[in-house]
């Protein structure tokens, strides 16, 4: 599915968000506070965006890892040679322990079949004193603002995906709302990232609650 998609994922991304999401991965790489002496790992990176972001922020070393090739192969035509990619699952990362800096995420922890095995590679693979990074959609506590953003996100979005993407019924953006409805919401994922390890977790709501950054530290 995600490979079928990377043609057209970067426009859709940037269309179905208003180009919200590129603001977002800005904030994020602000909030780490990078130093240019960081080493990072971009988990379920896509077509790139989130590890470039992170670059563009002062991150030093970069590496970027998807399960899906056809986002693997676009993220490289379009970062050039700043960022090491990798096809790997972030399940079972192909690194050493305690050999990362810094993880992040963004909209892609909602798509492993694992979650729980995934935030404890993220432990794993960070050094001690570590930080993981996720940007991912929430929903809002507001009712109203809730229920005009349901309205967009279960019939709207997969309309305007499906449509651009050529996909049908089973096509990523039909899945999208599904799997958001049924992802932790901010709280829960906190515990969750808790009960893997890490010490503490700081939650930003974005956009009012529409999207949450989640930043997990990993105990000195």
């Amino acid at each position: 599915m995600f490979d079928r998609i990377a043609p057209t994922y970067d426009v859709l991304n940037h269309l179905l968000s208003a180009n919200t999401d590129v603001r977002w991965r800005k904030k994020a790489a602000g909030m780490l506070e990078l130093k240019g002496s960081e080493r990072l790992l971009d988990l379920c990176c896509g077509t790139g965006d989130l590890a470039m972001a992170m670059k563009d922020g002062g991150a030093g070393e970069v590496v970027g890892t998807d399960f899906a090739p056809e986002m693997i192969r676009i993220a490289e035509q379009k970062d050039g040679e700043r960022i090491e990619w990798h096809i790997a699952d972030t399940t079972d990362l192909p690194f050493d322990d305690a050999s990362f800096d810094v993880a992040t995420v963004g909209f892609g922890v909602r798509n492993l079949e694992d979650l729980d095995a995934g935030f404890r590679e993220a432990h794993r693979v960070l050094r001690p004193g570590g930080r993981f990074l996720i940007l991912e959609f929430s929903r809002p506590p507001n009712r109203v603002f809730r229920g005009v953003y349901h309205a967009y996100f279960m019939i709207v979005l997969p309309m305007i995906g499906n449509l651009v993407s050529g996909g049908g019924g089973d096509n990523a953006y039909t899945y999208l709302p599904r799997s958001v409805m049924a992802f932790p919401g901010p709280n829960a994922l906190a515990d969750r990232l808790k009960g893997a390890g890490f010490e503490s977790v700081d939650i930003t709501p974005l956009t009012g609650g529409i999207a949450c950054i989640h930043i997990a530290h990993k105990a000195r």
